[in-house]
């Protein structure tokens, strides 16, 4: 599974810690032969240092402590001695490398690999373990840069004793034998040789009412097999079910060219391997009446803050993370978190960071999501929780995923005015607040407080105007004039077979509407613009699916499979034609 960003786990949010400060009594004792101090300037400079502290306090216990975490798991739980089980370690120090010495006790290491997210700030390790016994084994804590990784137990079983099956033989397994439709299914084939190969091909085709994908690369081991050594290459599908009933999965296949001895040259043997796996069979079951929309069967899920503060200041972002690790899920079909909607603040969301692993021979997807919460004047702030709906498989029923809501106490930011009427609806729709006007009078010796707070409150202004200025930008913000405003990407035709195949009937309206040119308001506006009568009717029938609760979700979506397999067909207008151009030469 490639590795995407997991986020930065761990962030908690620093606790306000008070201080006291106290200032010596005014007017001491004078001694004698010496003037009296100015006791108003001093206990003027002495209040001043006072508030620039308490200051500095509160604005550094408001700024969350980011932990940077190094993390490590195993594809699964559990294995058979000498079967190879993965281990991953994610990092996101710069430059660093796991010592793998302390494996080499329990385990045969193989080759490891390495990868890097998009943006470069997160590192993916892998390396293959072949556990040399059976019991529980530990995984020690593996040196990491500065940091080092949590020991991990692995449960392995003895080998069992089976007889030799060839030069090349192949196993398939699925981790879920009666899914549900749309649940996602991981399909795992080994491939064992015993000669070395030149070459081979190895390929598992999809069945019919399923879509399959390959996820990963390979993983290569050697197991005992009987009395014979084995190389192993396991590699890793998708599968999703698209309707009920049973489901017949093809068998694997591999051809290959072995590698001959000296009188296998010599008297011309022909070193063609091919190997064919089992028959899988899968009961798919279908979508329970009454399950909770959108339709989400996992295995598991479950979430968690990364980020939870309790403090903020008005016009100042504070962050919110929230991650969800679901078992059996993949990124096309998992929903957005929610974005919690604050009374008296504004919610800006980040974009969802996505990581898919396969682990315990199936899927699954780990999403943080960031949200900057800005309060538009002090007071408590009430931030709702995340809810999400979804279906339990194993069990069959119907769950709720929730975390608990957030209160934050909002105090006055640098520059603002403490107390006053409610912010205008201007403030209110994300305008940037004027700027408070200072007094007219302030204390002698009090100048440097006053520069010092002009300078927050610049500091403050240009927070809030970037945040403003980049959700505007998001939002098609006015430009200069002359400089068109650049066209949102047109979705290709492989990205709207994707969604048919394992997206969700909202994106697959989405890319719809954004195929259209121009693009279509709604779904309405869609259908009326398509001039094939079976993709209209697919379309019905999955918005009956959707919404009115009236079909079989997989037979809408087989539908819409079949109806949009070359792409939407737009109805041409006709009777339009454009205006002909004046006579070069006018009669007369």
């Amino acid at each position: 599974m490639a590795a995407t960003r997991a986020g930065r786990s761990g962030r908690i949010a620093a606790r306000q810690v008070p201080a006291r400060i106290r200032a010596p009594p005014e007017g001491g004792p004078v001694k004698p032969g010496r003037r009296p101090a100015n006791t108003a300037s001093s206990t003027t400079r002495r209040g001043w240092v006072s508030r620039v502290l308490l200051l500095l306090l509160a604005v550094v216990a408001l700024v969350p402590v980011a932990s940077a975490e190094t993390r490590a798991w195993l594809d699964r739980s559990s294995t058979a001695q000498g079967e190879a089980v993965t281990l991953n370690i994610e990092t996101d120090q710069p430059g660093v490398a796991p010592d793998y010495g302390p494996l080499q006790g329990d385990f045969t290491l193989g080759p490891p690999y390495r990868s890097t997210t998009a943006s470069g700030d997160v590192t993916l390790f892998g390396i293959a373990l072949v556990p040399q016994r059976s019991g529980t084994l530990q995984v020690p804590a593996l040196q990491v840069g500065a940091e080092r990784t949590a020991p991990l137990a692995l449960e392995v079983l003895p080998a069992q004793a089976s007889e030799p099956r060839g030069d090349v033989f192949l196993e398939s397994r699925l981790d879920v034998p009666s899914p549900y439709v749309q649940q996602s299914v991981g399909l795992t084939v080994r491939l064992y040789y015993a000669t070395p190969l030149l070459s081979g091909e190895l390929g598992q085709e999809a069945p019919d009412g399923a879509s399959l994908q390959r996820i990963g690369d390979d993983v290569q081991s050697s197991r005992q097999v009987g009395n014979r050594r084995y190389q192993v290459v396991e590699r890793r599908y998708l599968l999703v079910p698209e309707r009920s009933g049973r489901l017949q999965l093809p068998p694997a296949h591999f051809r290959g060219q072995g590698a001959g001895g000296f009188f296998d040259d010599m008297f011309g043997t022909d070193r063609t391997l091919s190997a064919q796996g089992p028959v899988l069979s899968l009961d798919v079951r279908a979508q329970p009446g009454g399950a909770p929309q959108p339709w989400l069967p996992l295995r598991g899920l479950r979430l968690r803050y990364l980020a939870a503060p309790t403090a903020a200041r008005s016009g100042e972002a504070v962050e919110i993370a929230v991650e969800a690790v679901a078992q059996g899920a993949t990124a096309a079909q998992f929903p957005e978190i929610p974005v919690p909607r604050v009374e008296g603040a504004q919610v800006f969301a980040e974009r969802a960071e996505t990581t898919e692993r396969f682990v315990d021979g199936g899927p699954q997807l780990t999403v943080v999501r960031r949200f900057s919460v800005v309060p538009l004047r002090p007071g408590a702030l009430h931030v709702p929780g995340p809810r999400m709906d979804w279906w339990e498989a194993p069990a069959g029923l119907a769950r709720v995923a929730s975390l608990p809501d957030l209160r934050l106490q909002a105090t006055a930011g640098a520059g603002a005015v403490p107390a006053g009427p409610a912010p205008s609806a201007d403030a209110a729709a994300g305008v940037t607040p004027p700027v408070a006007k200072m007094a007219a009078t302030r204390p002698e010796g009090g100048r440097g407080w006053s520069w010092l707070a002009a300078a927050f409150a610049v500091l403050w202004l240009g927070t809030l105007g970037w945040l403003l200025w980049s959700r505007r930008g998001a939002s098609g913000a006015p430009r200069s004039a002359g400089v068109p405003a650049p066209l949102p990407a047109r979705p290709a035709l492989a990205d709207l077979r994707r969604a048919l195949d394992a997206g969700g009937f909202d994106e697959v309206a989405g890319l719809l509407q954004r195929m259209a040119i121009p693009p279509a308001a709604d779904l309405d506006e869609v259908i009326a613009r398509l001039d094939e009568p079976a993709q209209r009717a697919a379309l019905d029938a999955m918005r009956r699916a959707l919404w009115a609760g009236d079909g079989e979700p997989a037979q809408a979506r087989g539908a819409l499979r079949a109806a949009f397999r070359q792409g939407p067909r737009w109805r041409v207008a006709g009777g339009a034609t454009a205006a002909p151009l004046p006579p070069l030469y006018p009669p007369g």
